[in-house]
């Protein structure tokens, strides 16, 4: 029996009401579901990983692996047992909103005090920190674009949604692993409002130019440009 085979018959932790936001890989489908945070992927991973073969839930450099990560440590497993040509599907949240996701998520009480904690803070400081070349550990939270970068061998995202497009991202869904995938929202960050100032608004644009090309590019069924030299600048 192959190492494959052992994972595709071991139940890696099943979903009863995880609050865990997973990498499902789909072998019958050769489909690969990437974890991009804050893009409601707790939602999926809770409706659709009791029919993955493979679901991995820690730790969270692997349960969240970007392109990158699973190029080097995912990719040549799943093309030598599940075939080539694997479909490898992502979620990518409108930057400004990403962040706001963050902001409000790591402003919830049980973190006051926490290095990560956002409690009390604007959100101006929050993202003038967010574009700081070395940001402080609240404002450490990475980039879309980074996590979606495509590889030099080719390895990229085949197909890439909008957050804000779930009907989309759904309709697909359901055609290729035909089954209704209509999952309830989970894991939701704390109400509040939040706003910038115009100067930085456009600290972050200049910033984060990459991420809002990138999302600017996403089409229609997932169909998507990715940027050529895609790196974040530094304000």
């Amino acid at each position: 029996m192959t190492l494959w085979t052992q994972l595709l018959n071991t139940r890696l932790q099943t979903t009863q009401r995880r609050e865990s936001s997973d990498m499902l890989i789909f072998a019958r489908q050769k489909l690969v579901f990437l974890s991009v945070p804050k893009t409601g992927s707790t939602a999926y991973a809770r409706a659709l990983a009791e029919h993955a073969a493979l679901v991995v839930t820690a730790p969270p450099e692997l349960k969240h692996a970007p392109v990158f990560r699973y190029n080097r440590f995912f990719r040549e497993m799943v093309e030598r047992f599940v075939g080539a040509d694997i479909t490898i599907v992502a979620v990518m949240r409108e930057p400004l909103d990403w962040l706001g996701s963050w902001y409000r998520y790591r402003s919830r009480d049980v973190l006051r005090g926490h290095p990560n904690s956002t409690y009390g803070m604007s959100f101006d400081t929050f993202v003038e920190a967010y574009c700081d070349p070395d940001p402080p550990d609240f404002a450490r939270v990475g980039s879309q674009a980074k996590f979606l970068e495509p590889q030099r061998n080719g390895t990229r995202v085949t197909h890439l949604f909008r957050y804000e497009d779930q009907r989309s991202l759904q309709g697909f869904l359901t055609e290729r692993l035909g089954l209704v995938v209509a999952p309830e929202h989970a894991n939701r960050s704390p109400d509040r409002i939040v706003s910038l100032a115009p100067a930085t608004r456009d600290l972050l644009h200049r910033a984060c130019a990459s991420d809002f090309a990138l999302y600017a590019g996403i089409g229609k069924n997932g169909a998507y440009e990715p940027p050529r030299a895609a790196r974040r600048k530094k304000p």
